[in-house]
């Protein structure tokens, strides 16, 4: 059974997007603390390791861990693309047409990923297709987002 949240009761860890272009990461939570490091950008994904009053500290893709205050996170589920360039298919399958070829750092929105599934829907701009689950950084091995 997975972690919950002290505040929210939800699961952690659990993603969620950075709600603005200019997201704050503190080394405490609270505004006392120094600003180590902004985020320049909107619908990032994060991780929600650990939550503190109005605060969630967060893990990026690089492993890069500090707090945020909750109002600068979005529960919009997006995804970067992680490693190589990744083809976007039109379908679930290895073999369907793409229609899409994505480079390492590209966020999108997931539409959906089942439990158990190695593929997930998502969308790029005006682009919609499926990527492998190993391919993205944004949801968890077994997770289903609806």
């Amino acid at each position: 059974m997975p972690d919950v949240g002290s505040v929210t009761g939800l699961p952690t860890p659990r993603f969620v997007a950075l709600r603005s272009d200019e997201v704050n990461l503190r080394v405490g939570p609270d505004t006392r603390f120094p600003i180590e490091w902004t985020y320049q950008r909107r619908d990032l994904p994060v991780e929600v390791v650990r939550e503190y009053n109005q605060w969630r500290r967060i893990r990026d893709m690089d492993g890069t861990e500090g707090w945020v205050h909750q109002s600068t996170l979005s529960a919009r589920r997006t995804f970067m693309v992680r490693g190589q360039e990744r083809p976007l298919h039109h379908s679930d399958s290895e073999t369907s047409n793409v229609v899409a070829r994505l480079q390492p750092g590209v966020v999108g929105r997931i539409r959906r990923c089942n439990a158990g599934r190695e593929w997930c829907e998502v969308q790029v701009a005006d682009h919609r297709g499926f990527l492998r689950r190993t391919e993205i950084w944004g949801v968890l091995p077994n997770e289903e987002i609806n």
